[in-house]
């Protein structure tokens, strides 16, 4: 018996997506010029601060979209300003590596019609550690240190809605009800789909208490819990569910194989670097979230969008 031809798709929009493609590479796309450059005075004892927190976030997100040190920063967004006619002053590279610890990054995202449908995953970046190539060369120089990436991702519009950065030490699960307490409250989720590491009683707790569904595939060693509440009756039909069509069969009927979009999102985490440059955990947070705003950025100049063709 022949196998069966693999599925063909194709790109619909490739006009505007082409033209999105174009925009990444502009320079003065990420330059608002009515932004507030300088900080307002707040009237608050000691010295005021400088630049705004726009500004800031500016120039950290020129650094890490270019992979500059920070010296290299300010002279490239100086250079980006006397392009654009504006007489404004560049922070030094004192300046942002001190306010890049407390600064708090502004994330945009879009809003889809209906219910948000989060994806959930985790991933680990190197912050510190021989390259994988060198690695494998010379053999291990040194200890390499890692730190956990967590991001609840909406399918309708490709951006990250959620986001947490924590040592490699930490476990999926108990991050989970960080990232859905992220979401405003007054927006509905429809389902958090998540893989089985998320199988806790914390999880599925976080997930009913949003009124949401839990797409999470049982463990293969899972058991029936004692149905002391709604999170536990819903995991138990989940397991019956598997048990009796077959996890395979669960998992199309359920669309839990969606979770591969996230699995590619983390693609382009690590598309503005294999590792992180940082070294303080403050300021490794503000670099993880500076990506992040990036790709939602990127997302919303416009994607691909792709249909099935046979």
């Amino acid at each position: 018996m022949s196998k069966p031809s693999p599925a063909r798709y194709r790109t619909t929009n490739w006009s505007d997506y082409n033209a999105a493609l174009r925009k990444r590479g502009s320079l003065l796309v990420w330059l608002d010029k009515d932004m507030a450059w300088l900080a307002p005075h707040e009237g608050r004892p000691g010295r005021p601060p400088v630049f705004s927190n726009a500004a800031i976030q500016f120039c950290l997100s020129i650094k890490v979209l270019f992979k500059l040190p920070l010296r290299q920063t300010a002279g490239m967004v100086a250079s980006l300003l006397r392009l654009a006619g504006l007489n404004w002053p560049v922070p030094d590279f004192s300046t942002l590596c001190r306010r890049q610890k407390t600064l708090a990054v502004q994330i945009p995202y879009r809003r889809a019609g209906g219910p948000l449908n989060l994806l959930v995953d985790s991933t680990g970046i190197k912050f510190l550690g021989d390259g994988e190539w060198q690695t494998r060369k010379h053999g291990p120089q040194g200890r390499r240190q890692w730190r956990k990436v967590h991001l609840a991702m909406d399918p309708a519009t490709s951006d990250i809605r959620a986001v947490e950065f924590t040592p490699s030490s930490h476990g999926d699960s108990p991050v989970l009800p960080e990232l859905l307490g992220q979401v405003p409250v007054d927006e509905q989720i429809g389902t958090v789909t998540a893989d089985g590491a998320y199988d806790t009683r914390r999880c599925h707790t976080a997930i009913i208490a949003r009124d949401a569904t839990p797409i999470i595939p049982i463990r293969k060693n899972g058991r029936l819990w004692k149905e002391d509440c709604p999170s536990a009756r819903a995991r138990n039909d989940t397991l019956r569910a598997t048990r009796y069509y077959g996890r395979a069969f669960w998992k199309r009927w359920r669309g839990y194989h969606a979770r591969s979009r996230i699995e590619a999102k983390m693609r382009c985490l690590k598309a503005f670097g294999e590792r992180i440059a940082a070294r303080d955990p403050d300021r490794q947070t503000v670099e993880i979230h500076i990506r992040i705003a990036l790709m939602n950025r990127f997302n919303a100049l416009g994607t691909a969008e792709i249909a099935r063709v046979g």
